[in-house]
């Protein structure tokens, strides 16, 4: 998840910020040495992989001759608070009534401390920008409310022994996370077990499984890997997350 991932009117301004350097018959090579940024920041601005800085559109505007087009976009840009590929995860998280989670490599988002949290999402390649780091971690501070809901959710936690031997943000910030999963352990609609390396198996070792119930008894499955998302309500597949996730439990 290293990419920032944008909305429309991101990519819709990076695309305005190459129509404008082709016009002006610049290259990117060019426009980089004049905004102060890489070639490869003034591509990924115009393919709306990355958001474009507020001083790179004021420069370009001037360079490009664009007398004020350019940098009006500024004021039109947000900034999502999650990847594209997660939000319908996320919106049926908040109505969720039962959550079971399975996680091999990283603590669970809902049971991250904020330096945890950042320290994972800063070591992020390619590097996201400290604001995205900021507001991406509130969101998921923001999540954790879930947890304490009424009426309660029911939540069960399965995290594989390699995450808890991770020190991810240091020493202060490893000790302070362990706490942390003994103290939401107290929560009687919190439970939250360790899976030992001695017990590892194929599925354990395959990634991370989520299964989510709501309300009105709808099921859901998420399934990741590195770069892609898995989430479905589709019953074939919700039945399978659940039996791989009671063999883990088991």
């Amino acid at each position: 998840m290293g990419e920032v991932f944008l909305p429309g009117n991101h990519r819709y301004l990076g695309n305005q910020f190459m129509m404008w350097r082709q016009e002006a018959g610049m290259t990117r090579e060019e426009v980089a040495e004049a905004v102060g940024y890489s070639a490869e920041m003034v591509r990924s601005v115009e393919q709306g992989r990355r958001a474009c800085p507020p001083r790179m559109a004021e420069i370009a505007d001037e360079l490009f001759g664009a007398r004020g087009k350019l940098k009006a976009g500024l004021s039109y840009l947000t900034r999502e608070k999650f990847p594209e590929r997660s939000k319908e995860f996320i919106a049926t998280e908040k109505e969720a009534f039962t959550l079971w989670s399975y996680q091999p490599l990283l603590i669970p988002g809902l049971l991250q401390t904020e330096a945890y949290a950042r320290a994972l999402m800063c070591s992020n390649h390619p590097p996201l920008e400290d604001e995205v780091v900021d507001e991406r971690v509130a969101a998921r501070m923001a999540r954790q409310a879930l947890l304490t809901r009424k009426p309660s959710p029911q939540c069960s936690f399965v995290i594989y022994e390699a995450a808890l031997r991770c020190p991810m943000g240091g020493t202060e910030a490893y000790k302070e996370q362990l706490l942390n999963l003994l103290e939401v352990g107290k929560l009687r609609n919190v439970s939250i077990q360790v899976l030992p390396f001695s017990r590892g198996f194929s599925d354990a070792l395959s990634g991370p499984i989520v299964f989510l119930e709501t309300l009105n008894h709808q099921q859901f499955m998420l399934a990741e890997g590195q770069s892609i998302s898995f989430f479905t309500g589709e019953p074939d597949n919700v039945a399978i997350a659940m039996q791989r996730h009671g063999m883990i439990r088991m």
